[in-house]
């Protein structure tokens, strides 16, 4: 051990130091150097701001990480990603790349496999890549129709206000405010009318309607035909009480169809009425009455 001095362990302690910190720094990147990996080429037009470490995913599932940016300068406008995946991987052919853009601003690439059980990519391979911007895409369609639709806004708007500033507005709010006040109170009362007259009308109804029963039942015990022949027996004396008055066979008839008493029943009414009238004009005729006799006229 006399041979190992001190100049050969400080370089021994540097290079240990170098490779630990480049390890620690792959490792914070998400490499992992003891880890076998499986590496593929991705084109895209436009990388979107993808940076080198970022995720690559797979059905949700993180799978590997982004490598390097190449720019192809034999192609311009093509930007190669290197990805570097897990070698358990199976990437089928048919299967493309694309890159998300996230609310806070990150962007992810996602591998959308296809369904080819026969043939894959190998190591190596290129695969084809596209830029999906989500839901940032869809918004920045919509803003031209946004722009159209500003002026009627404002139009809508100016409406709207000009609506709001109607003095009827308020009164109808309060009197709206008053029916339902009103309703609240009609409701009171129809709940009141529910749970205390309601059952009293009902059992009033129940009685009435036992009463009907009662009535059936009596009219049922009725011998309508005994009683049909008694109305028929009573109409007939009555038909010859009447055949009887209008004849002048017998009293009643003659004093309702003799002329001569009616008209002798007049005369002594009158003959009274003027009897009475000269008994009041000269009552000394008829009545005579002294306190000391009769005096000879």
């Amino acid at each position: 051990m006399k041979y190992i001095t001190k100049e050969v362990r400080i370089g021994i302690a540097g290079i240990a130091a170098l490779c630990i910190l480049v390890y620690g720094i792959n490792y914070l990147k998400g490499i992992n150097m003891f880890k076998p990996s499986s590496y593929f080429y991705v084109k895209f037009q436009n990388v979107n701001g993808l940076t080198k470490s970022s995720p690559v995913f797979a059905d949700g599932f993180r799978v590997g990480i982004v490598r390097d940016l190449y720019y192809d300068y034999s192609q311009p406008g093509k930007v190669v990603a290197e990805i570097d995946v897990e070698p358990d991987l199976r990437i089928p052919k048919g299967s493309t790349a694309e890159l998300t853009t996230e609310m806070l601003g990150g962007v992810k690439m996602n591998l959308l496999l296809a369904n080819n059980p026969r043939e894959k990519y190998q190591i190596g391979d290129t695969i084809p890549g596209a830029l999906n911007n989500g839901m940032m895409e869809k918004a920045a369609a919509m803003i031209p129709q946004l722009e159209k639709m500003l002026p009627k806004l404002d139009s809508i708007l100016g409406s709207l206000n000009t609506v709001l500033a109607d003095p009827a507005i308020p009164a109808t709010l309060h009197n709206v405010q008053n029916l339902t006040a009103n309703l609240a109170v009609t409701s009171g009362q129809l709940q009141t009318l529910m749970n205390k007259d309601i059952p009293q009308l009902t059992g009033k109804l129940n009685t009435i309607g036992d009463n009907f029963v009662l009535i059936s039942d009596n009219l049922k015990e009725i011998d309508y035909a005994t009683a049909m022949q008694s109305i028929d027996s009573t109409l007939a004396n009555v038909k010859i009480i009447t055949d009887r008055l209008t004849r002048k066979d017998n009293t009643v008839g003659l004093l309702l169809n003799d002329p001569s008493l009616y008209n002798n029943l007049n005369a002594t009414t009158a003959n009274a009425a003027s009897l009475l009238e000269d008994l009041k004009s000269h009552p000394k005729r008829y009545v005579h009455f002294s306190l000391f006799g009769k005096k000879d006229k």
